[in-house]
């Protein structure tokens, strides 16, 4: 049952961030978007993904991993949508 809801987090939580990657994309310019947040959540992903293989919670091993992912597609549409500008 424990599993259970940490998945069901994961899931609410990335559904979330994935929109707002959605959003970030549609985007003509990338104003809003701070660098100093992809890079605080990549650098305590990357982190929570070493504490977690360490730890063996495959909840948070996937869940961190897909935080990074997140923090890196966002900053890469960023840095995109800068460079256009």
């Amino acid at each position: 049952m424990e599993d259970l809801i940490g998945w069901a987090a994961s899931a609410v939580l990335l559904a979330t961030l994935v929109r707002q990657i959605v959003k970030q994309a549609r985007d003509p310019d990338a104003e809003g978007v701070s660098t100093w947040l992809f890079l605080g959540q990549a650098t305590a992903s990357l982190l929570f993904v070493v504490y977690s293989v360490l730890v063996g919670n495959w909840v948070f091993i996937v869940t961190n991993s897909c935080l990074l992912l997140t923090a890196l597609v966002g900053q890469w549409i960023s840095w995109r949508r800068r460079g256009r500008a």
